[in-house]
């Protein structure tokens, strides 16, 4: 049985949250709640819970001040937020799961059965630092999490090369260190990465501009080289759009 702890500080929704959770969940006993991140220290001090249900928002603080107070945290963490907010790039970038509201109950089983799947303290440990980097660290010195066959990666966004796609794995390519691959599609990053500097030359690769070198014409093809000298293909279609971003370097 898994004892939890929901804190949110509107109360009706505090109240849907956790009838949700015990029409859906029989293995979790929720043994506390909270409205605020001071009286959310006191409650997991004293009750010392399994999982917690943690709002991102609230007056007199955020979810992530809270876990700051505590740390080390001994217990796993489910974030819960209203809104599509500053805080969702960072969760995606850290690997850490987050819920929208108003909770969608199959959403809500997936998070809980990845929190009883438990991953080792010091993992969830590395993931939350690479969040609490995120959310104060200028927009060009992110930090990315990535899960290879056998282990988990901090790395700076700005030391990412290309990405290059193969079916459902994505190979990254680092300036200073050996390639990773990891078992997510292309698009995925595609998305994470866009807004820093990053272009989908092709449908399997991906490149950051700051390591552009020079681009090719030729009969056979468009093709663009990097610093490193990798040799990366450009679609057609991709051509024009290409071009115009190179303007913007």
């Amino acid at each position: 049985m898994l004892r939890a702890v929901v804190i949110d500080d509107i109360e009706s929704i505090r109240k849907e949250n956790i009838s949700i959770i015990k029409s859906g969940f029989p293995e979790i006993a929720i043994v506390g709640q909270a409205d605020s991140v001071a009286s959310g220290i006191r409650v997991i001090r004293e009750l010392l819970p399994d999982l917690v249900f943690l709002d991102v928002e609230m007056p007199d603080g955020t979810g992530f001040d809270l876990l700051q107070k505590l740390s080390p945290i001994s217990f796993k963490v489910i974030f819960i937020t209203g809104y599509e907010d500053f805080a969702i790039r960072a969760f995606r970038f850290s690997a850490i799961d987050y819920l929208l509201k108003p909770l969608d109950p199959k959403e809500l089983k997936e998070a809980v059965k990845k929190a009883q799947d438990s991953l080792t303290k010091e993992v969830f440990d590395m993931k939350l630092h690479n969040l609490f980097a995120n959310l104060e660290r200028p927009k060009d010195l992110q930090k990315l999490v990535l899960k290879t066959a056998d282990k988990i990666y901090s790395v700076n966004i700005q030391d990412i090369i290309n990405c290059e796609a193969d079916k459902n794995y994505t190979t990254f390519q680092f300036i200073n260190a050996p390639k990773l691959i990891v078992s997510s599609t292309l698009k995925e990053y595609e998305t994470l990465l866009r807004p820093y500097n990053f272009f989908r030359t092709h449908k399997s690769h991906l490149i950051n501009m700051a390591y552009f070198d020079h681009f090719v014409k030729a009969d056979g093809g468009n093709t663009i080289v990097m610093k490193n000298k990798t040799v990366i293909p450009l679609s057609i279609r991709k051509k024009e759009e290409f071009l115009i971003s190179l303007e913007s370097l």
